[in-house]
Order: C-alpha cells, then sequence, then structure tokens
C-alpha cells in the first residue's frame, strides 16, 4: 500500500514538506503539514481526523491515549473516526463500525473490535463474529441485515479514497485542524509519545 501510494505521489507531483517543528506559526510539535490543505481553527474546536484499522496494533496501544487527549481538551476537540483496511483485511469490520455509528454505538462497537481481535483473537472479518459481536451491543437483526447487504461498503471505499487523499500510509495517522499531520513513526512507534505529541500540538493551537 506505501509503495502504491508513493507512486502515485510521484506521478502526480504532490510531495510532503519535510519533518518539522512548526508548520504553522506558533504550531510546536513534531508533525508534517500537508500540502494543499488548509488550516483549520474556528477558535473553539479542533477537528481531529484519526485513520485507523481495526487490525493496526499500533492503533490498539493508542486506542487508550484517546481518552487522556480529550480529557486535556474538554469541548475543544471534534474527534472523527475514519477505519480503514491494509493488506489481506477485510473491509466488514470498517462496515460494522459505520453501522454502529449511525446507530450512536460507535465507540462501543470500536472498543468491541479491538477486543475481539486482540484480546479474544477472533477472526474480525468474518460475518458470524461481526454480527455476533452486534447482538452484545443491542443492534439486532436490522444491524446483520444491512452487514450482509453491504450497506455501508461506499462508506469504506470513500475512507480508503480519503486516507489516499491526505496521503496517510500507515496507521494511527491523526488529521489535525486540517492540514497538521502526526503518527507513530517519528517516535518508534511507541502510543505514549504520539499522545504526548498531539497533546503539544493541541495546547499551541488552543490557547
Amino acid at each position: 500500500m506505501f509503495k502504491k501510494l508513493l507512486m502515485v505521489l510521484m506521478l502526480t507531483g504532490v510531495c510532503f514538506s519535510p519533518l518539522r517543528a512548526e508548520a504553522e506559526p506558533s504550531i510546536k510539535g513534531i508533525y508534517q503539514q500537508l500540502q494543499g490543505h488548509q488550516f483549520k481553527y474556528d477558535g473553539k474546536t479542533v477537528e481531529i481526523i484519526e485513520f485507523l484499522s481495526f487490525y493496526c496494533d499500533g492503533c490498539y496501544a493508542f486506542e487508550k491515549s484517546v481518552p487522556v487527549i480529550k480529557g486535556n481538551f474538554p469541548k475543544k476537540i471534534k474527534w472523527k473516526i475514519v477505519p480503514i483496511y491494509w493488506g489481506e483485511g477485510s473491509p466488514k469490520p470498517g462496515e460494522a463500525y459505520y453501522l454502529a455509528e449511525e446507530a450512536g454505538k460507535g465507540e462501543q462497537m470500536k472498543a468491541a473490535l479491538f477486543n475481539a481481535h486482540f484480546v479474544e483473537k477472533k477472526d474480525i472479518g468474518n460475518m458470524d463474529v461481526l454480527e455476533g459481536i452486534g447482538a452484545k451491543l443491542g443492534l439486532g437483526f436490522d444491524f446483520s441485515r444491512k452487514l450482509r447487504a453491504g450497506e455501508k461498503a461506499k462508506h469504506v471505499q470513500l475512507a480508503l479514497a480519503m486516507a489516499e487523499a491526505y496521503k496517510v500510509d500507515e496507521t494511527p495517522t491523526l488529521i489535525i485542524a486540517g492540514n497538521i499531520v502526526t503518527n507513530l513513526h517519528p517516535f518508534q512507534h511507541n502510543a505514549d509519545s504520539l499522545r504526548e505529541n498531539v497533546i503539544t500540538i493541541l495546547k499551541s493551537i488552543i490557547k
């Protein structure tokens, strides 16, 4: 996937600015500024888009950091989850997440999918496993019907297109305030370090 994205970038002539400590004046932290995308902050809330995979161990490790980040900035963050999948992963966990989110249970589904894959060692691409998770969350027959019908399949494909537009080549990747990109790579895949970096970035935006 990385090689594919790199080839797309080379063919289109699009490139990243180098990793640096400032993309916008006075913003601290370690990140990249995504060219072609504007910095957006209305003075009230900062949008964070998290590209994740339910098969990704780094995403699972970072999961416990999300409430800590939100807790440092109550009512100041709008957090959006965009589930994608790599290689041989199934799109079905992403579809299950979108269906649960629509029913107001996105966070519960996210936690349940991570738990099923990393703790219970279940195949979260299996329909029976996903239906069992849905049942435990109280989503009922309608969830199973929509999942089997692929009602959210287009949403998952749009998520992949969105990841490509944001030049995402690993998960988790966070897009902060429209064009500030950070992920685990500069921190040797240490989720705690990424958490502290995100807090540093946000503190310099939310003053």
